[in-house]
């Protein structure tokens, strides 16, 4: 015998499980005239009546209910074979928003020696920063400063405590301390010199102050000789280490710190664990490098 259609036998799971006619028309987002129609065409096919009708409700008869227990095991099946199918092509894959200027200046230089030790795992970069919503942006972790409340439910793994440090070129004379030099400020974190100043103890009242937008583009500044700024330790690494710029009062934590948010809790062994931990492992290199 020529088995049924798909379409039949989905429609007739939903109506049975609900009981209802309408409410599976609803769970489907088709009609309640297409839930019937399909039904019909199956109880046709099978020439039995999987329903009974009475008084605008339905009821499964004996040939429905055991319908019931087969299509239930069918697509349960079929469910976990897509959910198994689907996370083998992704299971390499991982999905990563991260600030902009971290991503730009500290993550991407070292992306490299993460694919060299780890060829089968891609890492998918969305330059994001502040508060996730991970339906709408479908990302599977979120590195992120503590600077906004997250979600109670929302896993969050530490990676580092913010150091923040005052950053210039090294020929400008940094003896006298900041002085009336050019402040170098960014849209993005407007009360970082107010934290730091507060922190250092000292007050800048005449300085000029120059706002950009991002912090990369605060730094490029910074690079350009226009003035001092203020920066994460992060996002100035390799030009301090490289010697471009330097950190002539080191760098001190402000209290704040970096997380790896993701909704669920990282599965052990799996391509977020491996990242997470390797990047934990750079950024303490970091640390040690340009801090310690």
């Amino acid at each position: 015998m020529k088995l049924p259609p798909l379409t039949s036998l989905r429609f007739f799971d939903a109506a049975a499980k609900a009981g209802s006619f309408v409410k599976a028309a609803e769970e489907l987002n088709v009609t309640h005239s297409a839930i019937s129609r399909q039904i019909r065409l199956l109880e046709e096919h099978l020439n039995v009546e999987l329903f009974e009708r009475r008084n605008r409700a339905v009821f499964l008869t004996a040939e429905g209910a055991l319908l019931l227990q087969t299509t239930t095991s069918i697509f349960e099946q079929l469910r976990e074979s897509v959910e198994k199918i689907t996370a083998n092509n992704t299971s390499n894959v991982v999905s990563l928003s991260c600030e902009p200027t971290i991503a730009m200046k500290w993550l991407i230089p070292r992306l490299t020696d993460f694919y060299q030790h780890y060829p089968d795992i891609t890492v998918h970069l969305v330059a994001a920063g502040g508060p996730i919503d991970f339906t709408k942006t479908n990302v599977d972790l979120a590195l992120r400063r503590n600077d906004f409340t997250w979600d109670m439910h929302i896993s969050a793994v530490k990676v580092c405590s913010e150091h923040m440090g005052v950053v210039i070129r090294p020929e400008i004379d940094f003896a006298g301390g900041i002085g009336d030099a050019t402040l170098l400020s960014t849209a993005s974190r407007p009360n970082a010199w107010q934290t730091w100043q507060k922190m250092k103890g000292v007050s800048f009242q005449g300085n000029k102050v120059i706002t950009y937008e991002h912090f990369y583009l605060c730094i490029q500044a910074a690079l350009a000789g226009q003035g001092v700024a203020l920066a994460s330790f992060l996002m100035v690494a390799d030009e301090v280490k490289s010697k471009q710029l330097c950190a002539p009062d080191g760098f001190m934590q402000d209290g704040s710190a970096y997380y790896l948010l993701s909704v669920k809790p990282i599965k052990p062994k799996s391509a977020a664990d491996i990242f997470t931990q390797w990047l934990i492992d750079q950024v303490n290199t970091s640390i040690k490098t340009i801090i310690n």
